[in-house]
């Protein structure tokens, strides 16, 4: 597949945001990591500090759903970083129901005696402090982090990401052949984290445990610059 030429996107400017926010935060965890993220967009993403991050909830609305556990694993686009990742399992406030358990298979027994997310978040933000984050579907992680940070902290809370589910939709759903697919009637093919990587050749892993969807995404975007982009692409063409 030919490399990509990303055009050039509307995106927030998230430099002035940061700062903003890093000069009114009251909370030190989250200066440190504002003041991490406030990466250039001239970056390039072979020089960017990825780190990949995934959240499991109790469902899909933040305004009424729970974080219960969280991943977090650094990485290049040459190598994961194992040895470093972070992995929480959190006890939510509510209680869970059948349908949560099913998908992400966090038992009442496993959140026994796990801390609140309130209790753990400030080590979650020393840990993604300095990374450019990665996620499949950004609407999950920024909305549920955000959500937490308003009840823990009582301040909002947004940061750029590089979605890599955004990534296959411009190949896959918003462009020229996209369309032409949708022209001749056929459907849209899947962006969900599975078939995209199933696309690259990667291998199957079980969903839904917030580690190894942390670890499969940064394996995806590796592919996905590998097959579509110039190692040279600046994060700015990328991020979300």
């Amino acid at each position: 597949m030919p490399l990509l030429r990303p055009k050039t996107r509307s995106a927030p400017d998230w430099h002035d945001y940061l700062v903003a926010r890093r000069q009114k935060s009251r909370q030190q965890a989250l200066v440190d990591f504002f003041a991490g993220a406030d990466l250039s967009p001239i970056l390039p993403i072979q020089e960017a500090p990825l780190m990949a991050l995934d959240l499991e909830t109790t469902g899909l609305d933040p305004r009424r759903d729970e974080i219960v556990s969280i991943g977090l694993v650094p990485f290049s686009l040459s190598r994961i970083r194992l040895a470093e990742r972070r992995y929480w399992v959190v006890r939510p406030h509510r209680t869970l129901n059948a349908e949560s358990v099913t998908f992400h298979h966090i038992t009442h027994a496993d959140i026994q005696g796990a801390p609140r997310i309130e209790e753990v978040l400030a080590d979650v933000f020393r840990a993604m402090a300095g990374h450019l984050l990665v996620v499949h579907y950004r609407h999950i992680e920024r909305s549920f982090l955000d959500a937490a940070v308003r009840a823990a902290w009582k301040e909002s809370l947004s940061f750029p990401v590089i979605d890599t589910m955004s990534l296959e939709a411009r190949i896959h759903r918003q462009s020229t052949m996209a369309r032409f697919r949708r022209w001749m009637g056929r459907p849209p093919r899947s962006i969900r984290l599975h078939d995209s990587r199933l696309r690259y050749g990667l291998p199957h892993y079980h969903g839904h445990h917030a580690l190894t969807d942390a670890i499969a995404t940064a394996e995806l975007l590796q592919a996905q610059v590998a097959g579509n982009y110039a190692p040279e692409t600046p994060i700015g063409m990328l991020w979300s």
